[in-house]
């Protein structure tokens, strides 16, 4: 079996893999099963953090374990933690709500693909230390926030990678967000 090199996955990270090199990626039979692990070696590899890396959320965020105290979290490249990875993550972002067409036109072209204000917001969600942006949704306005990915880590690593995480607990798999809000009341 062919085994991915770090190097091709360290360009499939940054974006600059050439287009033979990700084909090859994608025609592997059977797939390389060290690969994930390649992978997350990888992303480690590139934030300046030390607390393990368990999953990559999107472009900036990752569910990591950390170091200290065992607690699975949401953070940031630049290391802010947004809390406990059951809870949506974007309730301890700074966010912009977009609800006239002036602001909307300003981030989307052509002006006819544009969300109509009467009916939706655009909302911005970014890192409240670095300021990266996090995500972005365009909803009716008032409509709660979109907790789009609550992964089962336990189930993930012990049934589909064969590796069950050390700290393996019925309860992680529950959505911890009412407890976060419950607190602002």
């Amino acid at each position: 079996m062919e085994k991915v090199k770090k190097q091709i996955v360290e360009q499939l990270v940054s974006g600059t893999i050439n287009r033979d090199e990700s084909r090859n990626l994608l025609k592997m039979d059977p797939k390389d099963p060290e690969r994930f692990w390649t992978y997350l070696d990888v992303l480690q590899d590139r934030v300046s953090w030390t607390d393990k890396i368990l999953l990559r959320i999107s472009d900036h965020l990752y569910v990591v374990k950390k170091e200290e105290t065992g607690e699975r979290l949401v953070k940031c490249d630049c290391g802010h933690e947004l809390g406990d990875y059951r809870a949506n993550w974007k309730t301890a972002t700074n966010i912009r709500i977009r609800d006239t067409k002036e602001q909307i036109d300003k981030v989307y072209y052509p002006a006819t693909a544009a969300p109509e204000p009467e009916w939706n917001e655009v909302r911005e969600f970014f890192c409240p230390t670095c300021f990266a942006q996090l995500g972005v949704e365009v909803v009716p306005p008032g409509y709660p926030l979109i907790f789009e990915f609550l992964p089962d880590l336990d189930r993930y690593y012990s049934d589909f990678l064969g590796r069950p995480l050390d700290d393996e607990k019925d309860d992680w798999y529950e959505n911890h967000t009412d407890k976060r809000t419950a607190q602002w009341l």
